[in-house]
């Protein structure tokens, strides 16, 4: 009888495991993630350069979620507005709550982003992303991620200097295998993004944009504040 207790002592402790760490997210707690975009052309050749600073957090400041350095190489096709990018990345990830812990991550990713304009007043574009993710403790990974993004010019007809704009995405990004290191493995959905935002454009190549994005993985979904500034030179 004993013996009987302990071993159900002992496998009630294990189911508990999961909902533990599930609870150590808030969901209900406004996250806020502030990011800097940039992109400068270098040659007339087609080459640039392009690249994000973004500081996430899983509260509106100083509980870190992650911070992301990322560049990358840029060619645009002469006759085309399309642009490839060979890229680098590295995250750090924080921890939820009062602990300091961080894992870091880095990436090398490979993405085509093609522009397309609908009326006089719809800019979309397509965004296409391959990521090779060298995460601590795991395996190398793989995933896919596909961008639409919608901007809608409201008081004028284009997106240049005085416009406010409507700016709207959605993101899916898609695991490439399961298998992740040391028996553990993975969904082969990983996230989903949804983002709604009022855009302002300071200049011909300057922007800024105040938002809402909520986020949608397998076990959790949480809403995060975004203000962004969109730069280009």
């Amino acid at each position: 009888m004993k013996h009987l207790k302990r071993t159900l002592i002992y496998l009630s402790f294990l189911l508990a495991i999961p909902s533990l760490s599930f609870a150590q997210i808030d969901e209900d707690q406004l996250g806020a993630w502030y990011m800097y975009f940039w992109r400068a052309k270098v040659t007339e050749g087609g080459l640039g350069l392009q690249g994000d600073i973004q500081h996430r957090n899983f509260n509106i400041m100083g509980d870190l979620e992650q911070l992301l350095l990322r560049g990358g190489l840029t060619y645009t096709p002469e006759g085309t507005k399309a642009m490839f990018t060979l890229g680098y990345a590295h995250i750090t990830t924080g921890t939820f709550g009062d602990s300091k812990d961080t894992r870091p991550e880095s990436r090398i990713y490979q993405e085509a982003l093609i522009p397309q304009k609908i009326g006089s007043r719809f800019f979309l574009t397509h965004r296409y992303r391959f990521e090779q993710r060298w995460v601590q403790g795991q395996d190398m990974r793989t995933r896919f991620r596909y961008n639409l993004f919608l901007n809608v010019a409201l008081n004028q007809d284009n997106l240049k200097t005085g416009a406010v704009y409507l700016a709207l995405y959605n993101e899916l990004f898609i695991n490439g295998q399961r298998d992740i290191g040391n028996g553990n493995t993975v969904e082969v959905f990983d996230r989903n993004r949804l983002y709604g935002a009022l855009g302002y454009s300071i200049t011909d190549k300057l922007r800024t944009q105040l938002g809402y994005m909520n986020q949608t993985t397998n076990s959790v979904s949480k809403g995060q504040l975004q203000l962004s500034l969109h730069q280009s030179f």
